[in-house]
């Protein structure tokens, strides 16, 4: 028996989900139709891929190890459809952006915006996620980071200085417990921070170690749910410049803490080609740019 793509992709999406209804809604298709497939996988590895418990569906060893080989697949086959996508001659088609969450909703949404008013059969999947996806093997074809990409066979732009970052309270908060000018002066105060050790943590702990020793009230492993505790007053917290000034509300505090978080565009070198990933890559380099300024 010949296998088929779709049986792999169903069987990536009952992995992830851990049930049949769930993958059936999430890939559009009727729960038997989920089912037959998952069985015609079955019958054609001969083994069993999920066992049934209380709590949905349970991996199989042999589901678990298939597993990165069916995301290869599903990865391979997204790509392909957005390569398929694309007329020749045309800044058209779909083109899938990874950015972290704070920069895909805060920053990025008005540059698409712009794009897609001069490009209208421009199609844009954006990947909201801090996991960074692999360009290498097209999860993604642009992408914008906040490390510098290790990988090679990519063309890279850095986007001037950086993301400037300071810290920022909003003003009902420091009404309450004053407007700290000095390292000093934030005793006593309330901080929003992390709850585990990231890339731009160890950035901070070199430039400012007195900062990160700060004690955090509020921890969140999400920027964008700093962000909104920022905003509602929670306490003080990092956040980039470019979206404090947009909020008046927002006061920055201790003006000689101040980092510069990198900034990058990234694609792979072989869609270089491709006009509809230069275009969005041009508009990201060129939107980010005056995001910054």
């Amino acid at each position: 028996m010949t296998e088929s793509w779709d049986w792999y992709r169903t069987f990536h999406a009952v992995l992830e989900l851990g049930s049949l209804s769930a993958a059936a809604r999430e890939l559009g298709l009727t729960q038997p139709t989920v089912g037959r497939h998952i069985d015609a996988l079955e019958a054609a590895l001969g083994g069993e891929l999920f066992t049934r418990s209380p709590t949905g569906l349970l991996a199989t060893e042999l589901a678990r190890e298939i597993a990165p080989y069916a995301a290869q697949l599903g990865t391979t086959s997204a790509a392909l459809l957005r390569a398929a996508s694309a007329r020749r001659g045309a800044i058209a088609g779909t083109v899938r952006i990874s950015a972290s969450e704070v920069i895909a909703i805060e920053v990025l949404p008005p540059i698409i915006a712009e794009l897609q008013d001069a490009h209208p059969e421009l199609v844009i999947e954006l990947s909201a996620s801090d996991a960074v996806e692999d360009l290498l093997h097209r999860e993604a074809d642009v992408a914008v980071r906040t490390a510098e990409p290790a990988q090679e066979a990519l063309i890279v732009r850095k986007i001037g200085g950086g993301l400037p970052v300071g810290m920022f309270a909003h003003r009902r908060y420091l009404a309450k417990r004053g407007t700290p000018a000095t390292f000093a002066e934030l005793t006593g105060h309330r901080f929003v921070g992390f709850d585990r050790q990231t890339a731009y943590i160890r950035l901070m702990a070199k430039r400012y170690p007195k900062l990160v020793a700060l004690p955090t009230t509020f921890r969140a492993d999400s920027n964008l749910a700093q962000l909104a505790a920022i905003r509602a007053g929670v306490g003080i917290g990092m956040c980039q410049v470019g979206l404090a000034t947009r909020n008046r509300e927002l006061v920055r505090v201790v003006p000689s803490v101040a980092l510069a978080l990198p900034c990058y565009v990234a694609m792979h070198e072989n869609l270089k080609a491709s006009l509809r990933c230069r275009a969005v890559f041009d508009a990201l380099v060129a939107g980010l740019q005056a995001y910054i300024a």
